[in-house]
């Protein structure tokens, strides 16, 4: 008996969570659900793949992960996707995430049938994610697929003396994320003194974690998924830099 995670955009003030997992409970009340959020904020793509990167590689191979944001997929006609990739699956509508999960195509993709609904997480893509958690193959589900709706990640630059990256979320507390990852920091800078600049700040110090540095003073640490993460000591570090999703953010290194 596989498992099954729910990431959605529909809050926690409603009814539609609960009808999600009162469908869960009549098709399979054995297979194990965890929620890894609701609070995605409102059709946010980009949102929604930052915090299923973040975690879907710390639950078991096999794990079906259902995607409820911006279900009913991009444009007027709606299309909903089954998809494996490293080992997991991935149920949601055709709008982008699984291209940015995967950075192009995933390994195995099939198309769900297509349904009239007002919610298509419900009945269309907790059935599929049933089937998959209680052994269906994906070919069980749908035709194969190999076009979906295509987004591009942020890619970073790299020079001699410079990476060049960008906000990739805003967290709970205001930390400002970035797409520079601790690999891409090493290989450009091989150990020489840096300096992270963002809008019109500069931090010259990489710190273990946020309360390094004294309350109200910009910090700059890598994540537990060695990402580059702008933080302000017990403050909001989005509001205070007046930096959102996409800013960009350089790293620069001294020259030899």
């Amino acid at each position: 008996m596989g498992l099954i995670t729910l990431l959605t955009d529909f809050g926690y003030r409603d009814h539609y969570v609960a009808a999600l997992k009162a469908r869960l409970l009549h098709l399979a009340p054995a297979v194990p659900v965890v929620d890894i959020s609701h609070g995605v904020e409102p059709f946010n793509i980009a949102h929604a793949v930052h915090v299923l990167q973040s975690v879907f590689r710390d639950f078991p191979l096999g794990t079906v992960h259902v995607i409820g944001v911006a279900d009913h997929g991009a444009g007027p006609e709606p299309n909903w996707l089954a998809a494996e990739l490293e080992g997991h699956y991935f149920v949601t509508g055709d709008n982008g995430i699984l291209a940015l999960l995967a950075n192009g195509i995933p390994e195995n993709m099939v198309a769900l049938p297509a349904a009239i609904t007002a919610s298509p997480t419900r009945d269309v893509l907790l059935p599929a994610a049933v089937a998959l958690a209680q052994g269906a193959m994906l070919s069980d589900l749908g035709p194969a697929v190999t076009a979906l709706h295509q987004l591009n990640n942020r890619q970073l630059r790299l020079q001699d003396h410079r990476v060049t990256g960008h906000v990739a979320h805003v967290d709970h507390y205001g930390n400002l994320v970035t797409n520079i990852s601790r690999t891409a920091v090493e290989a450009v800078g091989h150990g020489r003194p840096l300096a992270i600049h963002f809008g019109r700040d500069v931090v010259r110090d990489l710190h273990p974690h946020f309360s390094a540095v004294p309350p109200g003073e910009a910090v700059v640490v890598f994540n537990s998924q060695d990402f580059l993460c702008l933080g302000i000591c017990q403050g909001n570090a989005s509001e205070l830099l007046g930096l959102n999703f996409d800013s960009q953010v350089d790293v620069r290194f001294q020259a030899e």
